[in-house]
């Protein structure tokens, strides 16, 4: 049997670090965090007491071809405080949404996606909407 702690963090592959970086930087807010100087690029945030690290592989076989957001596409989540909040900040900085506040999960979600394609969802427990 195994018994875990927690979840310590995800890894995404980006082509573009600078595009990346600026969208986890400045649109979603993550603070960069030291990386290691492995022989590749790369750039990791901390959330919360875990972390989300990304590497620049540009021939990946996990980066989407089709950008379209779907709910239903590998992604993970981040809680977030404010529904309403997050859903104006990301208009604000033109980005494309998939809203959905009523989900049968129990949460107030929100899809976007990073410049590669790679989907994140943002939500809140639907009570605290």
């Amino acid at each position: 049997m195994i018994s875990y702690k927690e979840l310590h963090h995800v890894s995404l592959t980006v082509t573009n670090l600078e595009k990346a970086k600026d969208f986890y930087s400045n649109i979603l807010c993550l603070q960069e965090i030291e990386r290691p100087n492995f022989d590749f690029p790369g750039a990791w945030y901390s959330v919360g007491n875990q972390q989300l690290h990304l590497i620049v592989l540009p021939e990946s076989q996990t980066i989407r071809k089709d950008k379209s957001i779907s709910s239903r596409e590998g992604h993970f989540a981040l809680r977030v405080e404010n529904y309403y909040d997050t859903l104006n900040w990301l208009s604000m900085h033109n980005v494309t949404v998939l809203e959905k506040p009523d989900s049968i999960s129990g949460f107030a979600q929100i899809f976007c996606a990073d410049p590669d394609g790679n989907l994140i969802e943002l939500n809140v427990d639907q009570r605290d909407l």
